[in-house]
């Protein structure tokens, strides 16, 4: 069983809780897993290096429409 890499991804932009669910959803697509913490402006990522890297799941962010890092 492989291990999942964990990362915490700061977001800038969101207003609204639907933006969880664009966000969630965007990294899901990419088969990794993502929970969102609306009030701290972040996301928690799991996933499968030999999958998918953290610049991937940071594009299919911003490709929502919102900023990512500090």
């Amino acid at each position: 069983m492989k291990t999942l890499k964990e990362a915490t991804v700061k977001i800038q932009g969101m207003s609204c809780r639907s933006c969880v669910s664009k966000i969630e959803g965007a990294i899901s697509a990419l088969g990794a897993e993502g929970h969102v913490k609306f009030e701290q402006g972040t996301v928690e990522v799991r996933f499968d290096e030999s999958k998918v890297q953290i610049a991937e799941i940071e594009e299919a962010i911003r490709k929502k429409g919102y900023n990512v890092g500090a």
